[in-house]
């Protein structure tokens, strides 16, 4: 006669707090309401993942955290210290970094300088040179190209650029916007494997995608925003098997 195990489910962070909590979250354009209310958690060395639509509030989160815009209301706790309401450059010092939507990188600067800008901040300038050959390890094509100006880069190439210039901050939390957004297949591919090869080097990441397959299949858990609110929750294998999440995102039903 077999008995049932009594195993306590695997709790998230080993029971340890979160490196990042939001708390009830809303922000706002003018009157309009861009995120409503929304509570989320990242634990050390998680990929946590937002999936959902255009508008329903992922990249205007990712913004907040980083001290771009400021929330009307609620809570954003990293490593035990409120960083809402926080500059853009102090929440940066504080170990945050943001990889941001549409990449943004320097166009007329070369791919060298727009990767030592990524660690302005840093006051360990011994260790600068040695992230550097971590970032040619991780984007070979970036080291092929260190003196052509960001502007010329392929789209692939600037989107890895953008990446690897957060890196460069050494962020304790690594904030990906969309960075998926206009690759060829194969580099979304490409992409989302360095994303993991990061992860695995020890970085947390938060990860917004619309490609929310793929997103899912590296991320340890997800949230789902619906316009402005958190509609699901849960493990990013259970997401992935959700009906609803395959029907809306998926496109697998």
């Amino acid at each position: 006669m077999t008995t049932e195990s009594t195993a306590p489910p695997t709790v998230r962070g080993d029971g340890r707090p979160p490196v990042l909590t939001i708390k009830d979250l809303h922000v706002y354009y003018g009157n309009i309401a861009a995120v409503k209310g929304i509570s989320l958690e990242v634990y050390q060395g998680e990929i946590v993942t937002l999936i959902g639509a255009n508008g329903a509030g992922k990249s205007t989160t990712m913004r907040t955290i980083s001290g771009l815009i400021k929330p009307r209301k609620g809570e954003i706790m990293f490593e035990g210290t409120r960083v809402s309401g926080m500059r853009g450059d102090e929440v940066a010092s504080m170990g945050i970094a943001q990889s941001p939507e549409g990449r943004r990188i320097f166009p007329r600067m070369t791919v060298l300088e727009n990767l030592e800008l990524g660690a302005f901040l840093r006051k360990d300038r011994t260790t600068i040179q040695a992230d550097l050959d971590r970032v040619f390890d991780l984007f070979p094509r970036l080291k092929e190209r260190v003196s052509q100006k960001g502007g010329t880069l392929s789209g692939g190439e600037q989107q890895m650029l953008a990446m690897g210039r957060a890196l460069m901050a050494e962020p304790r939390l690594l904030l990906l916007d969309e960075p998926s957004m206009g690759l060829a297949p194969v580099l979304v591919e490409v992409v989302f494997e360095i994303i993991e090869r990061v992860n695995s080097q020890g970085t947390t990441i938060l990860l917004v995608e619309q490609n929310a397959l793929a997103a899912l299949k590296i991320a340890d858990f997800a949230y789902v925003l619906e316009t402005g609110h958190i509609g699901l929750e849960g493990p990013a294998a259970d997401l992935a098997d959700n009906e609803d999440v395959r029907n809306a995102y998926l496109g697998l039903a």
